[in-house]
């Protein structure tokens, strides 16, 4: 008897592991207070109130596809990009700073409204605002990394005010580390860390 129960059960899924669905889920309240969820958002009305399948395990190649998307839109390296999202957040998506600063790249509420990024979390869309914001500030600086990344890590204000890459250890360490990176994914040196 026990064979044949083991049998019907596989047959009809009591062995077959169901993967998990893996799908964001968004809502819309409508001007009736009509509650609309979804997992496709058809417009900008509809906010996040489930993430599901990007965490803290990610891997850095899970957002290869954005990365180069918003390279090839913006005329930024790819991997200056990844060198940012690195020394931000180490490619955690759910990452949040003390300063409020949220998501690979670490933008900060402001700077995702000034580039119209409303959902940090979004990995595309956080790296989409982060590379608007590096385009921005590598025009603003004519090019030059160091100063480029310095206002990304310490605010523009703070590069003009003084001149230059600020006199914070924090930002020092923070162009260094990303620069660092840099060139081990172009491929010219190995990353020094901390």
């Amino acid at each position: 008897m026990k064979p044949l129960y083991f049998l019907i059960l596989s047959l009809f899924g009591g062995f077959w592991p169901i993967p998990p669905s893996l799908a964001d889920v968004y809502v819309y309240k409508d001007k009736e207070g009509v509650l609309t969820f979804t997992n496709v958002p058809t417009h900008r009305g509809f906010r996040r109130v489930i993430r599901e399948g990007i965490g803290r395990f990610s891997s850095p190649g899970s957002y290869d596809g954005f990365i180069r998307s918003a390279s090839d839109r913006h005329n930024v390296d790819a991997d200056l990009i990844r060198a940012v999202i690195k020394v931000e957040s180490d490619f955690d998506p759910s990452a949040r700073s003390h300063k409020g600063a949220t998501g690979l790249m670490q933008l900060m509420p402001e700077t995702g409204r000034l580039h119209n990024i409303f959902d940090l979390l979004d990995p595309g869309a956080n790296i989409e605002g982060g590379v608007r914001h590096l385009k921005l500030l590598l025009g603003r600086y004519q090019g030059d990394l160091q100063l480029s990344l310095a206002a990304y890590n310490a605010g523009i204000t703070a590069v003009e005010r003084h001149g230059g890459i600020p006199p914070f250890a924090e930002t020092r360490e923070y162009v260094r580390r990303v620069l660092g990176y840099y060139q081990a994914y172009r491929g010219d040196t190995l990353p020094v860390d901390r």
